[in-house]
């Protein structure tokens, strides 16, 4: 069944209590599997002009690849990568804000309009996000409302910076200013996520006239449950009885049945999260950060007696094992083998050096992949998430070191057992240390196994 058809939605708009003219806009083309929300600023009617230029060019721009998102949605063999079918609509919103920014600059009336733009693109079994500004994406799965998007607001800017408490930031001034939006700047970074669909996930894509008034979870979970557009004027409805002080825009997008069990997939993408939450690497991550990491790294599945990566070549990918077995060669000789939560070729990603030893599946496998750029590119927007996980990397690497100096000293004992003149100058013990440093190895076996590869 083609997706567009599995696909019900339901919007609206509304200008609240306060407002005399509404400067929300948003767009659903539902055969190319996109929704847009965007909402204006910038006073004379700018701001309408601007948020309704922001869903008509993105819109022109995605509609250019539809080639692409095609043959990425039928899984054909070479079809586009989810990180391809992220930078179309990367590239979408970024060519609308250089218009919009071209505009206001040639009319003094327009100058200093923008908008924010939340973006939502379905092809194949995958959900496709991308934002800037202060409207949101939510996901209702399992009937629990998860947060997507992150405002680009100085209140949140400050809040990850931990620079004030959320109580200190009460009392700061232009603290909902925006960060970031659509034709302010010449130049604009735009979020980019995915996240795998599973039937029965729920969308809402907002403007902030509605979620500056959610208290709670609670408040979307049960408009979002509804088979009708009662949910979306349920949501409008709370925002004016709240206040009603901006536009509301409210819009609610259903994933039916994909010819794909819903239950059974579920299990997998749970499975996955299981496995990956045992990956040493991130194990500091709470659940949102984990999420930061799925989201940029992509699934592949092999076959028996395919090489994963040679011994040699160059490489930028970082392999994590979701199932199957993996077995890892150097020279002629077996390694090791690796298994589910096991990982495999981090040496290449922090230094772009060749492998170490080849790879090839033992069994069928289905792996996670992720390439430096967009690990590096994922430090950079998340800091914290960075230390953790720079910590971890220090921790195998140290624990590889260990590990390494123990194989040495038990290979120098096999050696003087066979042969008692073999020399013995270098260091015995229990404890290793580098030439030059003071610092004492990590003790005991290692916690992960792996490959540095």
């Amino acid at each position: 069944m083609p997706l567009d058809e599995s696909i019900r939605f339901f919007a609206a708009t509304d200008v609240g209590r306060v407002r005399s003219h509404n400067e929300d806009n948003f767009l659903i083309d539902k055969k190319l599997g996109l929704f847009i929300v965007a909402d204006g600023m910038g006073g004379h009617a700018a701001g309408e002009i601007a948020s309704a230029m922001a869903v008509r060019l993105v819109h022109e721009e995605v509609k250019k690849h539809r080639a692409l998102i095609d043959s990425f949605s039928s899984g054909e063999q070479g079809g586009a990568p989810p990180r391809q079918i992220l930078k179309i609509l990367e590239q979408a919103l970024q060519r609308a804000s250089g218009r919009i920014h071209e505009t206001a600059q040639v009319d003094k009336n327009k100058r200093g309009m923008g908008t924010t733009c939340s973006a939502l693109l379905l092809a194949g079994d995958m959900g496709f996000l991308a934002h800037a500004g202060d409207s949101r994406i939510y996901l209702l799965r399992q009937k629990k409302v998860h947060q997507l998007t992150e405002d680009h607001t100085l209140h949140n800017d400050l809040l990850k910076r931990g620079v004030f408490s959320r109580e200190q930031l009460d009392r700061v001034a232009q603290r909902n200013a925006i960060t970031r939006a659509l034709g302010i700047f010449d130049n604009l970074e735009i979020d980019t996520q995915f996240v795998d669909l599973v039937p029965g996930d729920t969308f809402l894509l907002c403007s902030d006239g509605l979620h500056n008034y959610i208290e709670t979870s609670d408040d979307l979970t049960g408009p979002l449950m509804a088979s009708d557009d009662a949910g979306v004027k349920a949501l409008i409805k709370l925002a004016n009885d709240r206040g009603g002080k901006d536009n509301i825009t409210v819009m609610h997008v259903n994933i039916g049945s994909t010819g794909v069990d819903a239950e059974a997939r579920m299990q997998r993408l749970l499975r996955r999260r299981e496995t990956l939450s045992r990956v040493r690497l991130f194990g500091r991550l709470s659940s949102r950060e984990l999420r930061r990491v799925l989201e940029v790294a992509y699934r592949r599945v092999f076959k028996a007696g395919d090489v994963i990566l040679r011994e040699g070549e160059q490489g930028d990918e970082l392999f994590f094992v979701l199932s199957g077995q993996l077995r890892v060669e150097g020279g002629d000789a077996p390694l090791s083998t690796l298994g589910p939560g096991d990982h495999v070729g981090e040496m290449s990603m922090i230094r772009n050096a060749a492998r170490s030893a080849t790879v090839s599946c033992e069994t069928p496998c289905e792996l996670l992949i992720l390439k430096r750029d967009d690990f590096f590119e994922l430090l950079r927007k998340e800091p914290e998430l960075s230390v953790k996980m720079l910590w971890q990397f220090l921790g195998v690497l140290a624990d590889r070191l260990d590990q390494t100096s123990r194989d040495l000293r038990h290979a120098r004992a096999e050696q003087l057992s066979f042969d008692p003149s073999f020399s013995e100058e270098a260091p015995t013990g229990d404890r290793t240390t580098l030439p030059g440093a003071d610092a004492e190895q990590f003790s005991g076996p290692p916690t992960q196994r792996g490959a540095g590869a």
